[in-house]
């Protein structure tokens, strides 16, 4: 994977620390992402999440211990979904489950915010 996704039109550099991975990732327009971060408690593990916010783009960027998903905001029809390889995380509240879309039948699991 190369070091920077370029987009089309103003460059913003963003730095996103994922584990013992840096990616810069560049951004169209001048707006400086805000960035959030949260933990949430799932039955098997806790997931550390780090939100990446422009009024045009969202990530979430979920730290599973062993691997870490970089997932796109996509359309919900409530809370906030987010797709990155095979899963899905969907918050709402202080609630987020996580479904991987692969498997059959799909099992989504029900995770907690942390406080």
């Amino acid at each position: 994977m190369k070091d920077a996704v370029f987009l089309a039109g103003a460059l913003l550099a963003m730095t996103v620390a994922a584990s013992a991975t840096t990616v810069t990732l560049k951004l169209p327009g001048k707006e400086k992402p805000q960035t959030t971060r949260a933990a949430y408690a799932c039955p098997a593990q806790k997931v550390a999440v780090t939100y990446i916010n422009t009024s045009a783009n969202q990530f979430a960027v979920l730290d599973l211990g062993k691997s870490t998903i970089v997932a796109v905001s996509v359309i919900s029809g409530s809370g906030a979904r987010y797709v990155g390889q095979q899963y899905e995380w969907w918050t709402k509240g202080n609630e987020a489950t996580f479904t991987d879309l692969m498997q059959s039948p799909q099992k989504p699991v029900t995770c907690r915010q942390i406080k």
